[in-house]
């Protein structure tokens, strides 16, 4: 009778330890899980994380744990295993668990697109196009509907900078953006021009020009005392990079008027590349070996270097200026010594 007693006390005491057991674990289990994986709020609101280009992994993990997006460093590495946080704006929040916002980390919401200074608008469709996928039509109809709805902006306002833009921005957005930046890049030289009673719109053209031949930021002073000693002299331009882009404007869109159109030009496979002779006969309101003054618009968009050489232009007696195999600039103030120049640093 009491052994069978003592045969049940034991029994009993094993299950009991065995739930025990059981429940520690669990518990165990549980808080191993809560520490590592997850959600640090019950309830939150859903928050923009931006992660910069060229981030660190390991560094946009440290910026999660620091503001409360996940709980444990460790346990987010687990789950993220071995992929990159591709730079980007995305929509988390604290109350996502870690593989929740693995998940969201996977494809961004807001990318990075990067424009550089001296794209024509076309250029700037081609990378905003590519980056979001757009159509060739789509890349077209943004170059001849979405900038080009007035006529002071068909060209020059589509500032050069690095933006971060939602994927579900619309086209006409991506351009007012563009157009905004520059107005408030442009706006602290506005009352500059105006007080040196020189247009913005000419300001811009001038600039544009500069930033396509200037071969780095010193040359552009030089080049814009160049230009405006030729435009106050009524002398014509003479400008290359005018003639690239009436002549890429033919070979990609077919821009200009049929005659041109149908003058036989074919694509070279790229933008701004070198001119032959024969380009410069190309007939347009944008080619200033032709025509004397400045261009209907602008030819690029210009960065604020270009636009401040413009307004601080280098003063000097030079009406001629090329750049040799030294790659340094020469200039010259009548066109024999041009002449000389070109023979000198270029042959």
């Amino acid at each position: 009778m009491i052994y069978h007693r003592n045969r049940n006390i034991n029994y009993h005491a094993k299950k009991i330890i065995i739930i025990a057991t059981i429940l520690v674990f669990m518990g165990a289990s549980s808080f191993f899980y809560n520490s590592m994986f997850s959600a640090p709020q019950a309830k939150a609101e859903i928050e923009y994380f931006t992660v910069p280009l060229g981030s660190k992994t390991e560094d946009m993990i440290q910026k999660l744990y620091e503001q409360g997006f996940i709980k444990n460093i460790k346990g987010f590495l687990y789950t993220l295993k071995e992929r990159e946080i591709e730079p980007g704006g995305y929509k988390i929040s604290k109350s996502m668990t870690a593989w929740q916002i693995v998940d969201a980390l996977q494809e961004p919401y807001m990318k990075w697109v990067i424009i550089p200074e001296g794209f024509r608008k076309e250029q700037i469709a081609e990378i905003i196009g590519d980056e979001f996928e757009w159509s060739t039509e789509e890349k077209r109809e943004w170059v001849g509907k979405y900038t080009a709805m007035n006529y002071d902006e068909i060209e020059g306002v589509y500032f050069p900078d690095t933006y971060l833009i939602p994927k579900d921005e619309s086209r006409l957005q991506i351009a007012d953006r563009l157009r905004a930046k520059f107005n408030e890049k442009f706006a602290p030289y506005s009352e500059k021009f105006l007080e040196a009673n020189i247009k913005w719109t000419t300001a811009l053209k001038l600039a544009s020009i500069v930033q396509r031949e200037a071969a780095n930021k010193d040359d552009m002073p030089l080049i814009a005392g160049i230009l405006w000693n030729r435009l106050l002299k009524d002398m014509r331009l003479e400008i290359d990079a005018t003639i690239q882009y009436v002549r890429d404007s033919v070979i990609h869109y077919g821009r200009e008027p049929l005659s041109v159109q149908l003058a036989g030009y074919t694509s070279k496979g790229s933008w701004w590349t070198s001119i032959d002779p024969s380009d410069i006969e190309i007939y347009s309101s944008y080619n200033t070996y032709q025509n004397k003054g400045l261009p209907p618009h602008p030819i690029c968009n210009p960065g604020l270097d270009a636009i401040d050489a413009i307004l601080n232009s280098a003063e000097t007696n030079c009406s001629y200026y090329m750049h040799g195999l030294d790659k340094k600039i020469h200039c010259s103030e009548t066109y024999e010594d041009h002449l000389l120049n070109i023979e000198k640093y270029l042959k």
